[in-house]
């Protein structure tokens, strides 16, 4: 037997994404419909695997206005299903029946299902099922979606109407006047369209629908002909054509609601209750604010946080223990060691032996190779001779700093205190500040020196403790040695593939916690009235009250927020909203806000520089949705917001869950692909160049297997030379070498990634963003010969990473959101260039403010600056070309 295909149609927020997924699980096919970015998913009937669900986007109307409108009556129209079912949702009956009769009039079998019946129940309003059924000419069936009531009933006539071929002549909902025309009409155009198709087609020529007309391909005779109907009719009534049919619709449906409906004495719904408060003029904002505050504070600061730490610290880490008792002991412990500050005691010792004139080559390569096997006599042997040595000449070290785990200086304030040290001097010496003093380790002898070496050996291990589960890249590791597997092969898999993708990876957990709550956000109803209070303000900047949702879930990740454009029914607003959406700073940027925090004012704890980079994003979102909007192909109003806001309501688990599962599946699948492939990309230019170094032959290859390569040899990298060779584009930014060309390049994978970029380009290996090492060095990029600390240029660089193209995932989430090339690397050549100019006028004007200085990029700032404010404030230009959608006169369609 031929496989039965139904369209799902209905209005947004009828209950048709939980009809489809209850009855197909959501296993099914999900793409996009050919030409736009419209998502398409269909899938087969759980119970019968020859009945396929095709679920049409949420519409209003078969008007032809937007692409949900268009691709739904274009696959109803041309490729024909066998049975269209129409879900209502009978607390909105009068508006979701607009839709009902344009289905009724497209020429298939049609079975209209009456969702959240319990709802209305709930009111006290009665509909009666079998009146409407003998309304409409069609079967009829109350159903509930979210608790699975009558949906075997409901696809099983479905079913009946598709194999039987029943097709309905559609609703006469029109006045008299207006059935003369369409019947005039009809034989006008019979012949030029399938005879179940003649009603359908009918009215569209009414309406002048150019779209509908081009199909018929009638003659100009035909044409002028039934335009002296339309314009006849069109003066009797005293409206245009479209207006007079959507009145008669509305006329007739309201002869069905008095007819089908009983309703309760009018009293407010406890939904209408709560709407007083939360869509309230006053109080809906704060109220909002408030619910997405504690949104984020579990989502991004507690429990979403504590996933995610797990997994990049844990599971893409050193590996975790499943045991919190084992947790507590193991923190403990290191806490206890940390205080014995053994690396301290060692470092100092062997600093002053060599000030002592006390041979010291190899003794810390011995002492660090003691740590990874304490059995090695041939380190021990260099450990002993050396102490020997020292013992020789009473080598004693005084006054050893101390440093916390970030290898800051420890320093004590004149109460006692104590804190880190937040500026240090040219040679890394740490600048105190007054009542400052450093903390110290008053003497080290030589047997302290060698208990500091044996105590390496009790450091606190995770693998020592019983609950210990490894990490993935240790278990791929031993899985590569075990196999064989070369040095460049582990290399590959492991510091490309793994730690990659595993950076990205490991924000799932965070992602998880937040689409958990958003989700049920949105499907209890109230993200609904959110966009519905938001429109009042995004529309004074050209966006839709809808675009406010994404950028809010942007704050933090770029990926679930460009995901949730798709809720957007209008195209411009979409795609600007996409291209848009990641300048807000995302949990990935904090790193980076934290580094200019630590050169600007030492330390992370003054409030107003993390604000000022989010202020940032959003001044740079409402700038370019200014600019835009008065370009052509973002030109006109924001679509008219219009959303039914359904009664508030607790979903059912299991389409809560599949809600999330869909947002984070569809991150894994699509965007983890494009992670790989660029982590693979990103490791082969950092890993292989030439051997140009003193003594090097000039070869291409491995680096760091090439023989004498440098520890830093990553200056020799294929990096390093697409760094400086792109590094001009950063000079008018004041970020001319290829370190910082490198490091943004680098951060495309992972944005955090520019900040472990610098500390291997420093040479600090796994310092963090909250090390003074690394304030120092980053600020040293920016300091001229001089001295002087160029904080424009700083700021202009770490503006641009922050508005630039995100990362890999986010970018291949706008690949699929925008699903067309050209519009694709528009939006990515947008934001790079927007960044770009943003970073330019930032130096420049403090170049020229600050430190007086004056050229010709200057000028060129101060261009682009008059450039950005004239596209904000001039005219909206006006779209001349003529209304495509809709004719005025069918002699534009003859012409």
């Amino acid at each position: 037997m031929a496989d039965t295909i139904i369209g799902l149609a209905g209005n947004p927020n009828c209950g048709k994404t939980t009809l489809f997924n209850e009855l197909t699980g959501s296993n099914g096919y999900v793409g996009n419909w050919p030409g736009v970015t419209v998502e398409k998913k269909q899938a087969a009937w759980r119970a019968d695997k020859d009945v396929t669900f095709v679920d049409l986007p949420g519409i209003y109307s078969l008007s032809p206005y937007t692409p949900e409108e268009v691709v739904s009556r274009d696959y109803i129209v041309d490729e024909r299903p066998d049975a269209v079912i129409n879900l209502v949702d009978v607390t909105n009956l009068e508006r979701n029946l607009y839709l009902t009769t344009q289905l009724l009039e497209a020429g298939r079998p049609v079975v209209v299902g009456l969702n959240m019946c319990d709802l209305l129940e709930q009111r006290g309003d009665q509909i009666d099922a079998a009146a409407l059924s003998e309304r409409l000419g069609v079967p009829v069936v109350e159903v509930s979606a979210l608790r699975g009531k009558n949906l075997d009933e409901l696809v099983g006539k479905a079913v009946e109407s598709a194999r039987a071929g029943r097709v309905q002549p559609g609703a006469r909902c029109f006045s008299p006047e207006v059935e003369d025309a369409l019947s005039t009409i009809a034989q006008l155009i019979s012949g030029s369209c399938d005879a179940e198709l003649t009603r359908w087609y009918s009215v569209k020529v009414f309406e002048r629908d150019a779209e509908a007309i081009k199909a018929l391909h009638l003659s100009s005779a035909q044409l002028n002909q039934a335009e002296k109907v339309i314009k006849a009719v069109e003066k009797s009534r005293g409206d245009d054509a479209e207006s007079i049919i959507t009145s008669d619709r509305y006329d007739w449906i309201g002869e069905v609601m008095a007819t089908c409906v009983r309703k309760a004495p009018k009293r407010l719904s406890l939904s209408e209750k709560i709407d007083r408060v939360v869509t309230n003029r006053v109080l809906g904002l704060p109220i909002f604010v408030a619910v997405m505050f504690a949104v984020y504070f579990v989502a991004v600061s507690t429990v979403g946080t504590w996933g995610t730490d797990w997994a990049n610290d844990g599971v893409f880490g050193d590996g975790w223990l499943w045991n919190p008792a084992d947790q507590a002991a193991y923190e403990e412990a290191t806490e206890e060691y940390d205080a014995g500050f053994y690396g301290d005691k060692i470092d100092g010792f062997i600093a002053a032996a060599e000030a002592d004139g006390v041979p010291t080559d190899g003794v810390a390569d011995a002492v660090a190779a003691l740590a990874e096997d304490p059995e090695d006599a041939e380190a021990q042997a260099t450990v002993d001779a050396f102490v020997a040595d020292a013992e020789a000449v009473g080598v004693t070290a005084t006054d050893v700093p101390t440093h916390d785990g970030d290898g800051n200086f420890i320093v004590v304030d004149a109460d006692g205190e104590e804190g880190v040290a937040t500026r240090l001097d040219a040679d890394g010496e740490p600048v105190l500040a007054d009542g400052q003093e450093l903390s110290v380790i008053d003497a080290v002898t030589a047997a302290d020196f060698e208990e500091a070496v044996a105590a390496q050996d009790s450091a606190p291990a995770l693998e020592d403790y019983d609950s210990f589960v490894p990490s993935v890249p240790s278990v791929i590791e031993g899985w590569l040695a075990a196999a064989g597997a070369s040095d460049f092969v582990q290399a590959l898999v492991l510091d490309g593939i793994v730690a990659g993708v595993g950076a990205v990876l490991g924000f799932i957990p965070q992602m998880f916690v937040l689409f958990v709550m958003l989700c049920f956000l949105e499907d209890c109803g109230y993200m609904s009235r959110v966009a519905f209070v938001m429109d009042r303000v995004f529309r004074r900047f050209g966006l839709s009250g809808k675009s406010f949702i994404p950028m809010l879930i942007s704050s933090g990740c770029g990926v679930p927020g460009v995901m949730a454009t798709k809720t957007i029914e209008n195209e411009k607003d979409r795609r600007m909203t996409a291209m848009l959406t990641t300048m807000i700073p995302c949990g990935a940027k904090t790193p980076i806000i934290a580094l200019v925090m630590g050169v600007l004012i030492g330390g992370s704890d003054a409030w107003w520089v993390a604000p000022m980079f989010y202020f940032l994003g959003l001044a740079a979102i409402i700038v370019s949705a200014l600019m835009l909007k008065k370009t052509k192909m973002f030109a006109g109003e924001p679509a008219p917001f219009v959303m039914e806001l359904p009664d508030y309501h607790f979903p059912t688990l299991k389409s809560w869950w599949l809600h999330v599962w869909e947002r984070i599946s569809a991150y894994l699948k699509k965007a983890a692909t494009i992670i790989f492939a660029a982590s693979v990309v990103v490791w082969f230019l950092l890993e292989f160049g030439f051997a140009s170094w003193a003594g090097g032959d000039g070869s291409f290859g491995f680096l760091s297997l090439m023989e004498g390569a440098p520890e830093y040899y990553t200056d020799y990298s294929l990096l390093a030379m697409v760094g400086n060779a792109v590094a001009w584009i950063f000079a008018p930014l004041g970020a001319d070498t290829w370190q910082a060309a490198a490091a943004s390049i680098n951060a495309l994978i992972a944005k955090e990634n520019l900040v472990s970029t610098f500390g291997v380009i420093f040479g600090i290996g796994d310092a963090t963003e909250n090390s003074v090492t690394m304030w120092s060095g980053f600020a040293g990029m920016f300091t001229d010969g001089a001295g002087v600390l160029h904080v424009g240029a700083m700021c202009a660089f770490v503006a641009f990473n922050m508005l630039d193209a995100p990362c890999f995932a986010a970018i291949g989430t706008i690949r699929r959101q925008m699903d067309s090339p050209k519009w694709f690397w528009f939006a990515i050549g947008y934001q790079c260039v927007f960044a770009w100019c943003v970073g330019l006028i930032i130096n420049q004007l403090w170049e020229l403010f600050a430190l007086g200085n004056f050229g010709v990029w200057t000028v060129v700032a101060f261009v682009l600056l008059a450039g950005m404010i004239f596209q904000i404030v001039r005219p909206m230009p006006r779209d001349e070309r003529p209304d495509e959608k809709i004719l005025s006169d069918l002699s534009e369609s003859a012409a």
